[in-house]
């Protein structure tokens, strides 16, 4: 297994950056992944407890499943079932207030099933997992960089 963590800082209120990234449609902004939705609403939010979220990216498919919901602070998730195929421990974004905004920790935990699966892993999964992340937080950088008026969900939108 592999664990594999990358962080951004966004410039941006806690609450808007949580909301972002918890919006799974968002990830479509970033180039990798070419389709993403809530398959089955969580409890009490759209992407609480028990969200299903589908994302499609050029290099797999990921069912993800909500497993805590701590807005605006953290969310857990577990990919119950991918391709290719991978064992999945953990899913984790936390979201911490800073000076400039907020720091986005984004944290998984995964190896792919194939043989020389640990090696497959470390040498091309985790490096083009880590861009993918960090593509879908720059996606959040730029969308949230926007005035609020300008941001999807905002008053114009």
């Amino acid at each position: 297994m592999e664990t594999l963590t990358v962080r951004r800082v966004i410039a941006a209120p806690i609450a808007d950056v949580f909301a972002w990234c918890t919006t799974t449609t968002n990830y479509t902004r970033s180039p990798f992944v070419l389709k993403a939705r809530l398959a089955r609403p969580g409890e009490g939010a759209p992407y609480g407890v028990g969200a299903v979220r589908l994302h499609t990216w050029v290099i797999g498919w990921f069912r993800e499943r909500i497993t805590s919901y701590n807005p605006p602070y953290d969310f857990d998730y577990a990919v119950d079932r991918s391709f290719p195929p991978a064992r999945h421990e953990l899913g984790r974004m936390t979201f911490t207030e800073v000076a400039e905004g907020t720091l986005v920790v984004w944290t998984t935990t995964f190896q792919v099933r194939f043989p020389f699966g640990a090696t497959l892993t470390r040498v091309v999964a985790k490096p083009v997992i880590a861009h993918v992340f960090g593509r879908i937080l720059d996606a959040a950088g730029t969308a949230l960089a926007a005035t609020p008026a300008d941001r999807p969900g905002g008053a114009s939108g």
